[in-house]
C-alpha cells in the first residue's frame, strides 16, 4: 500500500525550467557555445554539478563557483520575479496536505535553492520532508534523494508514490524502489513509465489504494 508521495520539484511542482534553460544559455553563449534543445533535454534532472560537468566537457566555462555565481546573479531575480506554481499539482498538494497525507520532495536542486523556489509559490509549508541534491552522496538517476526523502517521511520506499517529468528522475525514483508516475504535459506517454498530462489529488488518492 501507498501511503506516502514523493514530488520532484523543477518541472513537476514549479515552472522553473524555461527560466533555468534561459539563463543557462545565455552563461554559456557568453563562453562561447550555443546550448540545444538537447542539450537541456540530456541534463533535465541532473544535480547542477553534473550538469556544469556535461558542459564542461563542450564549452571552456569559468570555475565551478565562478560559474554558479554568474548563474545566479540571472536566475535568482528572474525566479523571484517570474517563478510560477503548476496549477494542477499545486491544487494537488494542497488538497492532499488537507487529506493528512504525507508528502515530501526530492529534487536535484540544491537545498537552498529548492526552499527558495517551493516558498516563492506558497508551497513550502506542505511538506513534511525536503531533499536538495547537494544533500545526498549522487544525484539523479541515482537514487539516494529518494531514498533519503523516504527516510525523512518514516517509510520504506516502497510505501512511496513518486511524481516525477524526466527521465533521470523517473529511473531515479525506481532504482529507489517507488511506484512513479511521469508528468508528461504536451501530452505524450513515457514508453517506460506510467504518464499522465496533469496530476490531480483523486487520482492520487486512487493509485495510494492501487498499489
Amino acid at each position: 500500500m501507498i501511503e506516502a508521495v514523493v514530488f520532484d520539484c523543477d518541472g513537476v511542482l514549479v515552472d522553473s525550467e524555461p527560466i533555468a534553460d534561459a539563463v543557462w544559455s545565455e552563461v554559456l553563449s557568453e563562453r562561447g557555445y550555443e546550448a540545444t534543445e538537447a542539450d537541456g533535454d540530456a541534463c533535465r534532472g541532473l544535480t547542477e554539478p553534473a550538469t556544469y560537468g556535461y558542459f564542461a566537457e563542450r564549452a571552456d566555462l569559468l570555475p565551478y563557483d565562478e560559474h554558479m555565481a554568474a548563474l545566479d546573479a540571472l536566475r535568482v531575480p528572474r525566479m523571484e520575479k517570474d517563478l510560477k506554481s503548476f496549477p494542477d499539482t499545486d491544487d494537488t498538494v494542497r488538497a492532499l496536505a488537507a487529506q493528512g497525507v504525507p508528502m515530501a520532495v526530492a529534487s536535484s536542486s540544491r537545498r537552498r535553492a529548492l526552499e527558495g523556489k517551493l516558498e516563492i509559490v506558497g508551497l513550502r509549508r506542505y511538506f513534511d520532508a525536503i531533499v536538495g541534491g547537494d544533500e545526498v552522496e549522487a544525484g539523479k538517476p541515482a537514487p539516494h534523494v529518494f531514498v533519503e526523502a523516504a527516510r525523512r517521511l518514516g517509510f520504506p520506499p516502497s510505501a512511496c508514490l513518486a511524481i516525477e517529468d524526466s527521465d533521470n528522475g523517473a529511473a531515479a525514483a525506481v532504482a529507489a524502489g517507488m511506484r512513479t508516475i511521469m508528468v508528461r504535459r504536451d501530452g505524450s506517454m513515457s514508453p517506460l513509465y506510467a504518464s499522465v498530462s496533469e496530476v490531480t489529488a483523486d487520482l492520487i488518492l486512487s493509485w495510494m489504494w492501487r498499489f
